[in-house]
């Protein structure tokens, strides 16, 4: 049965912390080169597979017994929650033109650099570790995917407006509370449940 509590979770969890991260800024690149539509066709779908592997992932720890799994999804909170704390910012990476301006070779290039810059990223891991602590694949995948894509969307219309106004370091340490928090729950479960 969907959980609209679950997939609100799941979506401010993912959200926040996809926010800081380079698949936002190169969204945003994109954005300003190719049109809008094809880019988000493109990343959209990759986005897509990224949950559905991170929910698959998910569902095979909930087979493990319960206060185990809540004592790794703790540590791999933890773990997130230092990786955004005291991650160095990167220089924006390169992203290669397409030749043409066409539906199948923009939408190509921001799948392909999606799919290869996300695969076993921070929100994957994250999406995983939700999948397996709330044991609801449908409502955790929805969740993710509408936080990635609204992240996505963000990135690729409106990034430098956002940027303006909310300083990237403060997303930053939200998503960081967050896990924490959540990470807090975690223990609380394999210590008190």
């Amino acid at each position: 049965m969907f959980s609209f509590t679950v997939a609100a979770v799941v979506f401010g969890v993912i959200f926040l912390a996809e926010l800081p991260d380079k698949t936002a800024l190169a969204g945003l690149m994109l954005g300003t080169r190719y049109r809008a539509s094809y880019v988000f066709a493109g990343v959209a779908a990759a986005f897509l597979v990224h949950v559905a592997l991170a929910i698959a992932a998910g569902s095979v720890l909930t087979l493990l017994p319960h206060r185990w799994v809540q004592g790794v999804v703790g540590v791999l909170f933890l773990a997130g929650a230092a990786v955004l704390l005291f991650k160095k910012d990167d220089d924006e990476e390169e992203v290669k033109k397409p030749a043409d301006q066409s539906f199948w070779k923009v939408s190509g290039a921001g799948f392909m650099m999606i799919l290869v810059a996300e695969f076993g990223d921070l929100t994957q891991i994250m999406t995983a570790n939700l999948a397996a602590r709330y044991d609801d694949p449908v409502s955790v995948g929805v969740g993710a995917v509408l936080a990635l894509w609204a992240v996505a969307g963000l990135g690729i219309v409106g990034g430098r407006t956002l940027m303006k106004y909310v300083p990237l370091k403060l997303i930053t340490k939200v998503a960081a509370g967050v896990m924490l928090v959540l990470a807090g729950f975690s223990f609380y479960e394999v210590v008190g449940g």
